[in-house]
């Protein structure tokens, strides 16, 4: 299968890859071996068209009018996306926040694991969560490098959210998932998604407004 050229691919094409590694997931779980686009797209509300030119731009997986054989294409996304490896994560904040996203089981089930927490309360460090003791802030450098982390989780005020991006990014953290309600600058080469439900709830309101 050729290599794609990472920045030839859309970002939207790389956002709806998940959900084909889900849906490929639950099918296989159902002892389904082969899917066609058109049966993925009605399971997606996503076009089969438009699933056919997604996963051109990683290679051709199935033949025309046979379908996906969805072990194999589960198996094939899973390594394009990195999925068949351990990922190892940092989460800063232990507010309530940070306590529901350690305590969430989908990401060890998925290979994230939290292996190191920080928070700047004194009260909190020191403490342990979920087993996961909590550490300063002013470790966190030494601890990303020994735990060989390599996403930070950041899940702290507001206020807070862009220097704790930035001592990560010095950190040489190339992946963040950032819970904070701003969208925090970083370089180019590293890469981060923002979390927020009230914009989700805000794009819900445009369809329900009378």
């Amino acid at each position: 299968m050729p290599q794609p050229i990472e920045n030839a691919i859309p970002d939207v094409v790389i956002l709806r890859l998940p959900l084909y590694v889900r849906a490929l997931a639950q099918l296989h779980d159902s002892d389904t071996e082969v899917v066609s686009s058109h049966a993925l797209g009605e399971k997606l509300q996503i076009t089969p068209a438009q699933i056919r030119k997604d996963l051109s731009y990683f290679g051709r997986f199935g033949k025309q009018g046979r379908g996906y054989n969805v072990l194999y294409l589960l198996s094939e996304l899973k390594s394009i996306m990195g999925l068949n490896q351990e990922w190892r994560a940092a989460l800063i904040g232990m507010g309530r926040l940070g306590r529901a996203i350690i305590s969430y089981p989908g990401f060890v089930r998925e290979g994230f694991h939290i292996v190191a927490v920080f928070d700047a309360d004194p009260a909190l460090v020191g403490t342990e969560i979920d087993g996961v003791p909590v550490r300063n802030m002013a470790q966190l450098d030494r601890i990303i490098s020994e735990q060989r982390i390599h996403i930070g989780i950041v899940a702290v005020p507001e206020e807070h959210a862009q220097a704790v991006v930035d001592q990560l990014v010095k950190c040489e953290v190339k992946g963040i998932l950032n819970y904070a309600p701003i969208s925090p600058q970083v370089p180019d080469g590293v890469w981060i998604r923002n979390i927020d439900p009230v914009l989700s709830l805000q794009t819900l309101t445009f369809h329900l407004k009378g």
